[in-house]
């Protein structure tokens, strides 16, 4: 797409930050972990609740509030080379990345850097992925990859006002760089998949660049009004991308030509929406205790995800600061995580006990004690009552937390896991808890196989084809894309199994995308 760049983008150099305390923001879509000033997390955690605020306003669609651990919660901390580090990542593109599970979504963005104008570098990706988390979340049909990272490009671009306002759709500035230097890639690519993948090669191209430009071309040009809607309307009754696009926009080439003109402009139009258009809940800002804030790091690697030898180095750490606070329920609570990730389910539950008994609202203490109950019954002499112990501490969460996904899937789990055929109540609380975290594409896999196996095949279809539709979800996508094929000689109403014994074993082998935009 050489030549056909509308401006270049801008490069900003920022000062370090003074070392601050660590502070917790907690609001009805994100929980905010900073090691910054109160000021610098709050403006933070009140430009991502207007950024979801505007994003219903502008997609027209509405996500209901998630329950407390079902937020997204975010650390921001440390430079580019931290999080690289963090994300086990040698690309020098890497700003930040998401981990998207059911009660345990995380994302890892750089310090905060709060300004006007054009979003920061890891505040853009930050913005895609949470963009990707809002659109899964409102709609249960799959996106063709171009305008799910479209629509996604489109609202990453957000930049919030001093007066509180928050300007939408404004120009990629982030993909600047791929839309001039990358390779091509044309419109009839975009919306044809088989002949992207025909034509692709092993250099960057500007699929994100393209993606990004067709979407914001189709939302603001006023002789296209309404063929955006049509195209996906299509889609979701069963055309093929290709089919929807020629039936809704028309001639594709000339289609491809006007995206050329339309790069070469040099204004765009976009949303400003005003404060009065914006309204979101409170948040409230505390500053973390002590050792709570000292067993910071060992949490976010930890949450982060750890192998074997990552784990009984960590376990260490975490047992260091738990010896300095050893009634701190946070601590506590972390040092849990990291004794059972190291496979010692004794140390992680007698931990997890010691935080509950100081503060019984700690939702993780009760999460990793009964990771290793579960793991503890696996072994058992006496399975059910192993299994039945181990539901314990998930049962005690529910109370405290009635939406929590976690507890519904470990209900389920616990029959699967005694070779017990599942209730009814039970295959229900699977389902509600794929509802509840549709971001989580294991999750949606296994319960899609299990909406097969009771004769829901159109469901089983519509809750597999996002995941099977997605490009960074690797093994996930290929089990879903050969259940689906599978699927397509099942009847409704009839039972279908797959090949395979274990129908649950994948729940918690989520890929990660941990994209970040070309600079």
């Amino acid at each position: 797409m050489r030549g056909k760049l509308f401006l270049l983008a801008t490069l900003f150099i920022f000062a370090s930050p003074v070392q601050a305390k660590w502070h917790r923001a907690s609001s009805e879509h994100f929980v905010i972990y900073a090691d910054d000033s109160e000021d610098d997390v709050r403006e933070f955690a009140e430009n991502l609740e207007k950024y979801h605020a505007a994003m219903e306003v502008v997609t027209g669609r509405e996500v209901d509030t998630p329950s407390p651990s079902n937020r997204v919660t975010i650390f921001a901390v440390g430079s580019q080379r931290d999080i690289r580090k963090l994300a086990g990542s040698d690309d020098d593109n890497v700003a930040g990345f998401y981990v998207p599970r059911a009660g345990a979504s995380r994302a890892f963005v750089q310090e905060i850097r709060n300004k006007s104008g054009y979003p920061d570098f890891s505040t853009v990706v930050l913005l895609h992925e949470y963009a990707h988390h809002f659109l899964i979340s409102s709609s249960r049909y799959a996106m063709p990859r171009w305008l799910s990272e479209g629509a996604a490009e489109f609202l990453a671009s957000a930049s919030f006002g001093r007066d509180g306002s928050v300007q939408m759709g404004r120009p990629a500035m982030h993909r600047a760089g791929e839309l001039a230097y990358a390779d091509d890639v044309s419109v009839e690519e975009l919306l044809d998949p088989d002949l992207y993948e025909k034509r692709r090669g092993n250099r960057q191209d500007a699929f994100y660049g393209m993606s990004w430009a067709l979407y914001h071309y189709l939302s603001f040009e006023e002789s296209r009004r309404g063929q955006l809607t049509q195209y996906w309307q299509l889609i979701r009754e069963g055309q093929l991308s290709i089919d929807a696009a020629e039936n809704a926009f028309g001639d594709i080439k000339e289609l491809d030509r006007e995206i050329s003109r339309y790069l070469r402009k040099s204004r765009m139009f976009s949303y400003n929406l005003k404060p009065d258009m914006i309204s979101y809940g409170p948040i409230s800002i505390e500053e973390l205790p002590e050792g709570e804030a000292e067993m910071m790091e060992v949490r976010m690697r930890s949450q982060r995800g750890v192998n074997r030898e990552q784990a009984l180095e960590l376990v260490i750490e975490a047992r260091d600061v738990a010896e300095r606070y050893p009634t701190d329920p946070g601590v506590l609570a972390a040092l849990a995580e990291a004794e059972f990730d190291a496979g010692n389910d004794d140390a992680a539950i007698a931990a997890a006990d010691a935080a509950i008994a100081i503060d019984p609202s700690r939702p993780n203490a009760y999460v990793q004690k009964g990771f290793a109950l579960f793991r503890k019954a696996a072994e058992a002499d006496d399975g059910e009552a192993g299994y039945r112990e181990a539901m314990r501490p998930f049962s005690a969460l529910n109370r405290i937390e009635n939406d929590h996904p976690l507890p519904l899937i470990f209900y389920y789990r616990s029959f699967v896991a005694r070779g017990t055929p599942p209730t009814e109540q039970a295959r229900a609380a699977l389902e509600r808890a794929s509802e509840l975290s549709p971001f989580d594409q294991g999750l949606a896999v296994n319960a899609g196989i299990m909406l097969a196996g009771e004769g829901k095949i159109a469901l089983a279809r519509q809750t597999l084809m996002p995941v099977a539709s997605s490009p960074h979800i690797g093994s996930l996508g290929e089990l879903a894309r050969d259940t689906l094929e599978a699927l397509k000689s099942a009847e409704e109403g009839v039972a279908w199994s797959p090949a395979n014994s274990n129908p649950f074993e994948s729940t918690f082998m989520n890929d990660e995308e941990a994209v970040a935009p070309s600079s």
